[in-house]
Formats: structure tokens, sequence, C-alpha cells
């Protein structure tokens, strides 16, 4: 064939010279030993390197399909529940030997960042492991709204010994079971406060008509409703702008909460410790998981979480956040038991409305627990 000088032949791909050699190995039959000698040895690194390549790969494989359980929590670790999660997947991580890796997703990123959805999230499968909080999680589970009835435990050593009473949580832990979620320890977490920007609200009078922003929970809405209160449901982003635009007069919440977000620059100059919902944090595994996992591992985990709610310290964490907003200028205001009489009195109906969600005998076993903190 003749090429013309417009013309050029036909571009072949190149080869991959140790390729050749190798391919060419299948003819070396006919060829003199000294030969084939020389061209095994051109191959023999190129052979070598492949193998060990594929061995990397396989390496990497293993280590990428190390099994991840997913942590739910609420919050993030700068705060007392998102740090006892994370201690709890820090625990458990360091007794697996590396045969699983617990992940923290803060943030309720696993339940549409949406904290009353986190019970469903780990019954349902979206997460394995959740550190949550016992009235949040009562949204889809009512019983554990015990341990925030209204007026229920107001000092510290009556959240501690309620958080404590094992009669009460055991059987708290077998309803859970019976809904697909295994509880294995509980923490007290601390009292939410009545942050305003005008004044303390100390009498029934005093909350009549105020706006506040509160968890967006029948429960604790009927309560507000009660008081004479215009509770409201809204993002982080929309009550800094109502707190601005003065069309917002408070927010029910913890006092860390309050540090972290810097609250007292909106506006909410003044914090009221009613007593009316305390709270505890609640470690659980979804069930199908714990039933697949061998005795060590049930070990591991119970043992784990134990530790990581014995080393909370929430309450102490809530009172150091109340004396840094006294610094910032905020005033604190603590009621008495005469106050938080006539408030509870007031909103007894919503009171009796809790109480038959969670069940009289709950209840009781709750009241129990508190009394005997008492004596």
């Amino acid at each position: 064939m003749l090429i013309s000088g417009n013309e050029h032949p036909m571009k072949m791909p190149p080869v991959d010279p140790c390729r050749a050699r190798c391919v060419n190995l299948f003819r070396m039959s006919t060829r003199s030993p000294l030969a084939r000698t020389r061209r095994y040895a051109t191959c023999a690194p190129a052979l070598l390197f492949a193998a060990f390549a594929v061995s990397s790969l396989h390496a990497q494989d293993r280590v990428a399909k190390t099994p991840e359980l997913r942590l739910s929590t609420a919050l993030a670790p700068s705060y007392p529940l998102g740090r006892a999660g994370e201690r709890w997947a820090e625990l458990m991580n360091a007794g697996a030997g590396g045969g699983y890796e617990v992940r923290q997703y803060p943030g309720a990123t696993l339940a549409l960042r949406d904290p009353a959805r986190e019970f469903g999230a780990l019954r349902d499968g979206v997460a394995e492991l959740a550190v949550g909080s016992a009235l949040a999680w009562s949204a889809q589970f009512p019983p554990l709204a015990v341990y925030a009835l209204p007026w229920l435990a107001v000092e510290p050593r009556e959240q501690e010994a309620l958080a404590a009473d094992s009669a009460l949580r055991d059987r708290l832990f077998a309803l859970m079971e019976s809904a697909g979620v295994i509880g294995l320890a509980i923490a007290p977490l601390g009292e939410h406060v009545l942050a305003t920007t005008k004044a303390p609200i100390a009498t029934p009078a005093a909350g009549k008509g105020l706006r506040v922003r509160v968890m967006p929970l029948r429960a604790v809405i009927d309560v507000y409703i009660a008081l004479g209160a215009l509770p409201q449901s809204m993002s982080f982003t929309q009550a800094q702008a109502a707190l601005h635009a003065g069309t917002l007069d408070g927010q029910d919440t913890m006092s860390t909460t309050l540090i972290a977000t810097q609250a007292y620059a909106s506006g909410l100059k003044f914090v009221t410790r009613w007593g009316a919902f305390a709270d505890v944090m609640v470690f659980a595994v979804r069930k199908p998981i714990w039933d697949a996992w061998p005795e060590d591992r049930r070990a591991l985990a119970r043992g784990a979480a134990g530790q990581a709610a014995r080393e909370a310290n929430a309450i102490a964490r809530e009172d150091a956040a109340l004396a840094q907003l006294t610094q910032e200028g905020v005033t604190i205001v603590r009621l008495s038991s005469t106050q938080r009489a006539a408030l509870r009195d007031a909103a007894q109906p919503a009171v009796a409305a809790w109480t038959a969600a969670v069940g009289a005998d709950l209840v009781a076993a709750a009241r129990a627990a508190v009394a005997a903190a008492g004596k």
C-alpha cells in the first residue's frame, strides 16, 4: 500500500512492554533456556508489583468494610448530652479491638434533625445506638415522660434519685424492649429554665400572654397554655429573629443552651428556675442489633454506657452555666416552693393529662422515688 505525503499510517495504541513480555512467555517453548530466563527475569518485577498492588487493595477493602455503628445524639459534644454520647463511643471503640467503629452523629441528623423523632430512628434501624432526652423521646414513647412530669423533681438530689431508681428504670426498660429498643443506662440531665426578656415569671399571672419558644411536644405546650401563655415552636434562627423584632418574649431551655447560643445577647436577661420540667438522658441500642451481639459485646456496651452516664455530670454543668449567665449580667431567680405550687395548681389540667398519658403506675413509682430522696 502506498502512502501519500498527506496521509499517515493508522496509529496503534501503545503497548505495555512488560505485558508484551509476559504474553510472550507462552511462546517461549521453542526458545533457548537462556532467552527464557532473561524474559522471566524481565517480567518477574512486574508480577511482584501486581501481586503487591492486589494485596494492598484487599487490605484497604478490609479496612473500608469495618462495621460502623451509628450513634445518634440531638446535641454536639459541647453539650452534656452530646458529650455523654461521645464518651460512650470512645469507651466502646477502645474495647472493640477494631471489630467495629462507633461513630457519633450529632444534631439528630439521623432523625431529620428532630430530637422528637430520634426514638423512632433508633427503633427503625436508621441508628444502632443513641443517647437522647427522655422528654424529647416521649413524643414517640410516652412512658419516658415520667422523668419530666411537671414539678416532680425540682431539687438536684430529687433528679438524681429519680434517675437512679432501679425499680422505675427496669419497668421502663421492659416497656422499651417491647417497642424494639434496649435501654442500658439513665443519667440526670438537669432542669429546664425559663429565660425571658422583660421580667422573671414568678406567678401564674406573669405567664399570661407570654410568647415563649418551647419544645414541639404536646404535653409541654399544654402546660404553657394552661398558664395562659402563648407557646410557639420555631427554629433557632427564627427565634433569634423574633427576639430582635420583639415578637418573642422568652424561651424554655437548658442553661447550657443559653450559654452555647449566647442568648443573653439577644435580650434574654432573666432566667427563672421554676422547676417545671427536669429531664434525663437515656442510653439505648436497637433491639435487633442487641439480639445479634455476643454476650461479651453486650457487656462492653452496657458497661461503657454506665460509665459514660456516671461521668456525664450534667447537673453540675448546668449549675456552672447559671453562674456564667450571672457573670454576663443575667438575673437568675429561683422560685420558692409556694410559688412553684401556685404555678402547678394553675396548670393542673395539663399535669393530669400528662399523668394519664404516662400511666398512673409509673407516675406513682416516680413519686415514690422522689419522696425517698427527701427522707
